[in-house]
């Protein structure tokens, strides 16, 4: 389904973006990994794991490592920007370096690497992918900073749909629900028992079922499908 593809995926040393890199690697496409340098050893195991893949270190909210990046890279077909992390507290406790590196990261990243690598994917008619969250469309307690960057990709997502939607390129997001990650770990016992009674199907998502999805949007399968919004989320936001 995705022979032929360059796929780019940024955060791709473990979790969501490693689950996406083995599942379009198994359909076929070349994989491009990025993460930054302390995930180095990761990123040369998930090499050799895959095979058809190279890699590549910059911190995604750091335009300069990002120009680099992309002057090494001949052609890409397709974005997955997934790239984030959390810093979670209320509003009255955040500092102002806990907001700022979170929309940095989350909600840069996805500038930096966008306006980086869109005219390789303008060239190709490619599509770009945006990991968003449900948390971006319903915030939650405790991560004011998490949700204004996710919500921020939403609007950037639609907008930049209606820009490059003339020269072929498409621009789609997904917005996960609780998935089974390192980040998953840390939410407390008590808490993730709440929120799989609120999920329709009772549990929390694999990286894979995310993966699913974002190789059907980077598949040509998706060919009329630009500026929407899917949610991966087990029902949590019905």
């Amino acid at each position: 389904m995705l022979k032929n593809k360059t796929i780019l995926i940024t955060g791709s040393s473990q979790g969501i973006g490693k689950a996406i890199a083995l599942k379009c690697a198994s359909l076929g496409a070349k994989i491009i990994l990025n993460d930054i340098p302390a995930q180095e050893e990761n990123l040369k195991n998930l090499k050799q794991q895959i095979g058809n893949a190279e890699y590549y270190l910059a911190d995604v909210s750091n335009l300069s490592e990002v120009e680099k990046m992309m002057s090494q890279i001949e052609s890409i077909d397709v974005v997955v920007n997934n790239a984030g992390i959390n810093k979670d507290r209320t509003l009255a406790k955040m500092t102002e370096e806990e907001w700022k590196k979170v929309i940095d990261i989350n909600l840069g990243g996805v500038f930096n690497i966008s306006k980086a690598c869109l005219s390789l994917i303008v060239k190709n008619g490619g599509s770009i992918i945006n990991v968003s969250s449900i948390v971006g469309e319903r915030g939650n307690f405790g991560q004011v900073n998490y949700a204004a960057s996710k919500a921020g990709i939403i609007g950037l997502t639609k907008s930049l749909a209606k820009e490059v939607g003339r020269f072929n390129v498409r621009v789609n997001a997904i917005a996960p629900g609780f998935i089974e990650t390192k980040m998953a770990e840390a939410i407390p016992e008590e808490m993730k028992v709440a929120v799989k009674r609120l999920t329709s199907l009772q549990r929390f998502g694999k990286p894979e079922e995310i993966a699913s999805v974002v190789a059907f949007l980077a598949s040509d399968e998706s060919s009329f499908i630009t500026g929407a919004v899917i949610n991966v989320d087990g029902g949590l936001a019905i």
